[in-house]
């Protein structure tokens, strides 16, 4: 009976801690007397004790490394420093483990002289302009060049580019002049145009009170004509009456002078006086004639 049991403690012993349950997240790298054997998936699996062993356990998951700040030098001679982020994911795991003796080592080395070579061919001006070209060609270079560790790179990103201080202070003097320049250009622009709206504005003023002030005289010369045309019809009628009613000569004489004195203030425009002015008779009959012309 003991024996049963000391056999049985053994067993559990050596079997159960080579039960393995492989996560789904995970894959196992199983060696056998030293050499590559298999690669476990997600499940449960079971290696031969003192045989199999699990070389390492790799996870398959999406991995982010923030390299720190490396000095770079630009075309045009200016030392930054700039730190990139690099996202990555291990596509095949026997090539991850027996590729490269140190991955992340070897990513973060493969990272500094990739950027270094691609910022060297560019100018200050380009490197902060120019971001996305730099994460698109970092990311070719890189992914083919860790191709045969296994490991697929997702995405390459410069997290922070840091010139120089006096550099820094240089870029901060220019921007500032530049929004100066632009504030003053959009002023001088507002001045501009409030002064073209003023001008405008007084231009039909001056219009307007011109077309006004030009209604005004003709619709008063209008008036003044038709009442000297309504004056001269009321003139003609009264003479036309006292002739109907046998008035004497006298009386039209009388009467034409005095229509004489009306259309002579100011506003007749051709008067007929005859020679002898003592013949009242005659100058009667004359202006008895005109208001007959103009009935």
């Amino acid at each position: 009976m003991a024996f049963l049991i000391i056999l049985l403690v053994l067993v559990l012993v050596i079997i159960l801690p080579n039960v393995k349950i492989v996560s789904q997240s995970e894959c196992y790298v199983i060696e056998r007397l030293g050499s590559y054997y298999t690669t476990w998936g997600n499940g449960l699996h079971f290696k031969i004790p003192f045989i199999d062993r699990v070389s390492s356990r790799v996870s398959l998951k999406e991995k982010v490394k923030d390299f720190p700040p490396q000095p770079v030098i630009t075309k045009d001679n200016v030392t930054m420093q700039i730190d990139t982020v690099v996202y990555f994911q291990i596509t095949d795991p026997k090539m991850y483990t027996y590729g490269v003796e140190n991955p992340l080592n070897a990513i973060e080395n493969l990272t500094a002289t990739t950027l270094r070579n691609l910022i060297g061919d560019l100018e200050l001006d380009q490197t902060l302009t120019s971001r996305d070209i730099i994460n698109s060609k970092m990311r070719s270079i890189l992914d083919e060049a860790t191709n045969p560790w296994g490991i697929k790179i997702n995405r390459v990103e410069v997290k922070n580019i840091l010139p120089p201080k006096d550099i820094q202070d240089a870029m901060e003097k220019q921007m500032r002049a530049e929004r100066e320049r632009r504030e003053k250009i959009l002023q001088a622009e507002g001045e501009k145009k409030s002064s073209i709206l003023i001008a405008e504005g007084e231009k039909e003023s001056a219009i307007l009170k011109a077309e006004a002030s030009k209604e005004a005289q003709i619709k008063e010369a209008e008036g003044e004509a038709e009442a000297i045309r309504k004056l001269n019809e009321a003139e003609a009628d009264a003479i036309k009456m006292l002739k109907e009613a046998g008035a004497d000569k006298s009386v039209l004489t009388l009467k034409s002078f005095e229509a004489l004195g009306k259309v002579a203030d100011g506003q007749a425009t051709k008067i007929i006086v005859p020679s002898d002015l003592q013949n009242l008779a005659t100058l009667g009959t004359t202006i008895e004639e005109m208001f007959k012309d103009k009935k």
